[in-house]
């Protein structure tokens, strides 16, 4: 295995004791990319949509029809 050389050099006391603390620290990760939208709702908005389309459409259907009737 070969070694890999390092910046910084290990020191160690020559009288005394050693003491190693070992803290626990926070580890940034990559942010997850959340949709804006869920896809339900994007599903619930697009049938909505749909719904409001083919109303707008009798309505006009139906003004047409009254005023052929006049």
């Amino acid at each position: 295995m070969a070694e890999v050389k390092s910046m910084f050099r290990e020191v160690l006391p020559k009288q005394g004791q050693l003491s190693v603390e070992d803290v626990a620290t926070m580890v940034l990760c990559k942010p997850k990319l959340l949709p804006l939208k869920s896809l339900t709702l994007e599903k619930l908005e697009k049938m909505q949509q749909t719904a409001q389309e083919t109303i707008r459409q009798q309505e006009i259907a139906e003004k047409e029809q009254h005023q052929t009737n006049q």
